[in-house]
């Protein structure tokens, strides 16, 4: 039996997610920087994709460090790929957050207004993939971005081009529709650009051999060769996230024990559908020792 750590994405942000965490974490990241990292979760800061990707990373590696010991496997969707590789020993916190502060940046400035991401629940992907193929054109941008469950997909593009996808979606049977807490397209053709610039500044930064595994998020695979991982990172906010096929992947090399890093429980409510044994969990509403308790269990399970 194996344990997971699992990193949310963009759209799970919190004001004030900073203000309660302890401050080692926090003031190593503000050193790092050159700034207070405690004004970047104010309500009007988390506007802006750089502050929202750099509070998400902040968050998720103090409560990482919190756990004390060491998962077997690390996953990340979209931005939390980052944090996924800082635990598995395979990139510096420090690296990490100029990248992530890159990141951001890139991202949106590419799009500044006027995109952004959709979720739709209750069709199948199929049937999806139709609807989007009729909206999109030159004009009218709009693509799969997540594959989150079986029915449960995100699209990213324009915000005319997202409105009649779910206008479409709904005449179909989708039971929700929701606009996400994002700016920008993700995980789609709109930001090849952006992405291979960020890879320029990859080429320059150390990765070292995942010590804990690492799945990616696009591939739903573990990745450990360090030139595939650079990749990984640089590219996957072009690269549509396959989070149905990386939980499914983790459970079938015998992964018993997922736990949420913050903010949230999103993905804990997504891996419920795949999890038919085990414990699937989230860090934030849990007791620290409780935690604590079942990654020491289930790592004496090892055979």
């Amino acid at each position: 039996m194996s344990s997971l750590l699992v990193f949310p994405g963009q759209g799970t942000q919190q004001p004030g997610m900073l203000q309660r965490l302890p401050r080692e974490t926090v003031l190593e990241a503000s050193a790092v920087l050159g700034e207070d990292v405690l004004l970047l979760d104010s309500v009007q800061a988390l506007k802006s994709t750089r502050a929202v990707q750099l509070c998400l990373l902040i968050a998720a590696v103090t409560a990482s460090r919190q756990l004390a010991t060491a998962p077997d496997y690390v996953a990340g969707l979209s931005i939390g790929a980052y944090s996924a590789a800082v635990v598995a020993g395979a990139l510096s916190f420090a690296d990490a957050l100029h990248l992530v502060s890159l990141r951001g940046e890139l991202m949106q400035q590419a799009y500044p207004a006027g995109y952004g991401m959709t979720a739709i629940i209750g069709l199948d992907l199929a049937r999806l993939e139709t609807l989007v193929a009729q909206v999109h054109g030159a004009d009218s941008p709009v693509y799969l971005a997540n594959i989150n469950a079986d029915n449960q997909v995100v699209i990213a593009g324009s915000d005319d081009a997202m409105q009649a996808v779910a206008v479409l979606a709904k005449a179909h049977g989708a039971g929700l529709v929701r606009r996400l807490a994002v700016s920008v397209p993700s995980h789609c053709p709109l930001l090849d650009r952006p992405a291979a610039t960020l890879a320029e500044a990859f080429a320059k930064v150390q990765l070292n051999t995942p010590k804990t595994s690492y799945l990616s998020g696009s591939r739903a695979r573990p990745i450990i060769n360090t030139e595939a991982l650079r990749d990984d990172l640089a590219f996957n906010m072009c690269r549509v996230v396959d989070w149905r096929g990386t939980v499914q992947s983790a459970y079938e090399r015998g992964v018993r024990l997922q736990i949420e890093m913050p903010p949230g429980a999103v993905l804990t409510g997504l891996a419920k559908r795949v999890f038919e044994q085990g414990t699937v969990i989230a860090f934030e509403g849990a007791r620290l020792d409780t935690l604590q308790l079942l990654m020491h269990e289930e790592g004496s399970r090892q055979p």
